[in-house]
Parts: C-alpha cells; structure tokens; sequence
C-alpha cells in the first residue's frame, strides 16, 4: 500500500518536464497553432512554414532579444527599466555622430571601433547611473526609468530637430546586412550574447548574487553582501546588451530617427523576458525559458503579418497571446 501510494505521487518525467519547461510546449503550442492557420488560409503551409520564415523571425526577434536578455537580470534583481527603447535611440545617436566625425581623418574601421566603444561606455554608464537613482534614492525604478526615458527622447529629438541621423561610410552597414550562410549577422549576435548571459547567470558569483538579491535582498545583505552595487551590476548588464541593439539596428537601417526608432522595444522586451518565466517579483527565472519567449513573441508577430491582420488588431490579439500564455505559466507554478 504505502509503495502504490508512493508511486502514484511520485510525477511522471513528463510531468516534471512540463513543469520546468511549459515554455518549450507553449512554444510548439503557437508553433503549430501558427501553421495550421497559414494552412487554412492559403490552403498550404509553406507561407510560414519555411526556412527563410524562421530565419526571418529570429533576425525581426534579434535586437529587442539581445535587449530582453539583459532585461532579465535586472527584473530578477527586482527591478524593471522602461527607458531601454530611448537609451538605444539616444545612445546609438552619440555612436553615429562619433563615427561620422572621425570617418574623415582616421578611416571608416577606426572610426567605427571609436563608436562602437563610445556606444558601450555611454550605455553602461548611464544604466549604472539610473541603478544608483534606484538603489540610493529608494525610488521605485518604474519611476525612475519611466522619467529617464522621458529625457533621453526628448534629448534626441532636440538633437536631431525630431529627424534622423545616417552614417556615411557604406562599411557600418555590413555589420548586420552580412550574413553567415543563410544566416544573418544579427541572429549571430543575439545568440552570443544569450550565450554570455546563460553562462553568467548559471555559473558566475554575480549571477547566484544577481537570483538572491531578487529573492530576498534583506537576506541577502546580512550575509554580507552589497545588494545595492548587485543591482547596479544587474542594470550595468542592461546598459550593454542596449549598446549593443543599438550598433546592431543602427547598422541594419544604416540610421537611427528620434522621434520613431526603438518605440515599444522597453514593452516588448519587459514581455519577452515575463513570457520566457522571468517573475516579476525577482528572483526566479530561467534565461533558456528566455530565449523560448523571445521566439513566441517573434513568431506571434510573423504570423500575424503573413495572415493579413489589420494593423489595428495586432497588438490586440498579441496581448492576448502574451496573457494566455503567463496564465498558463503561472498556473504551473512558474511564476510563483
């Protein structure tokens, strides 16, 4: 008796697959779900289901991953950051006038390793500035970011007159208009930084300190360690993957407008990481789920637009999507 009673609350591999990983099958969910309906619509499958399709939805996916990615740490650490879409533009705006200044007497490639830098630093710098704002200031970071985005914007379009920047050397758009086979360059990029960011937050003393901050940071800080410099390390994380978007879009469109580029990326990417399990309250999270949320989002908006759905539904059917399928995590456990 006591052996059957045991087996029958032992859960089955499934179940304990299900458990851990529900964004794989939500992801084979959407997956499916999306091929069915090009199927119906178009009377065959191909419209989506393709290897240039699923190359195109991880090259559409590449810049706001890159930036989901490092919004991860910082929601685990218990914070959020809703100015990483006008930093991008703001940031990418100093790179691009950097280059274009120094093009004409030390040469396209210096010149584009001067920006690229310049671009890094900036970025770091200014998510290490709003982590102190946040931390010092005991201010809640929606807040603080929400104003800091304000500024950044508003900053550029005043630079820009509300327009846009290009850079004059044709050689900053091979960056991400090359491809490696039939793969582009950004999808490149967004896989080493998940890489970097996966080993980082599984085998690093930063990244076990990163998850304990998030989950409980008074306890953290009696054992010793400075939880208010954790959390400026986790935005200084943040701060790089946005210089990075920003090199890589800037690259891509070969421009960067005030008033347009980077609109909805802090959003979508805050969506990405919560889809891909990150809790909202800190502390929990899994970045392989993170890379499965940004392939649902990526894929939501693909099929979307194969099926001709009016624009003005879009974003209505999306967030019905992203709704769902938080449900359905939180309904097994995932962001408890």
């Amino acid at each position: 008796m006591g052996t059957t009673s045991s087996a029958a609350r032992t859960p089955s591999a499934f179940s304990r697959f299900a458990h851990e990983y529900m964004i794989v099958l939500i992801t084979i969910g959407v997956f499916v779900c999306a091929t069915i309906a090009c199927t119906i619509k178009f009377g065959e499958p191909t419209h989506f289901l393709n290897i240039q399709n699923m190359v195109n939805i991880l090259r559409a996916s590449s810049v706001m991953g890159i930036i989901a990615l490092g919004m991860a740490f910082v929601i685990i650490s218990g914070n959020i950051d809703l100015s990483v879409g006008a930093q991008m533009v703001f940031v990418g705006i100093a790179s691009f006038n950097v280059i274009n200044g120094l093009e004409p007497s030390i040469g396209p490639y210096a010149a584009i390793a001067v920006g690229i830098v310049v671009a890094m630093v900036m970025s770091v710098a200014l998510s290490m500035f709003c982590g102190f704002i946040v931390t010092k200031g005991v201010v809640p970071s929606f807040i603080i970011t929400l104003g800091l985005s304000y500024i950044y914007r508003s900053l550029s379009i005043f630079e820009l007159q509300s327009g846009g920047i290009n850079i004059s050397t044709k050689v900053f758009q091979k960056i991400s208009n090359t491809n490696l086979g039939i793969v582009p360059m950004p999808v490149i990029y967004f896989f080493i930084v998940f890489a970097v960011y996966l080993y980082i937050s599984r085998y690093t003393v930063l990244g076990r300190r990163i998850f304990a901050v998030g989950s409980n940071a008074q306890a953290t800080r009696l054992s010793g360690i400075n939880t208010d410099m954790i959390k400026i390390q986790a935005f200084a994380l943040l701060g790089l993957t946005v210089a990075i978007a920003a090199v890589v879009e800037g690259s891509r469109m070969n421009s960067m407008n005030s008033s347009s580029s980077g609109l909805g990326y802090d959003l979508n990417t805050i969506a990405m990481a919560v889809v891909g399990g990150i809790a909202m309250e800190g502390g929990k999270g899994n970045f392989v789920n993170v890379l499965f949320g940004i392939i649902i989002l990526g894929m939501i908006n693909n099929v979307l637009t194969i099926m001709g759905m009016d624009v003005y539904l879009v974003n209505a059917v999306k967030g019905g999507i992203i709704i769902a399928a938080v449900l359905l995590l939180r309904s097994r456990g995932k962001l408890n």
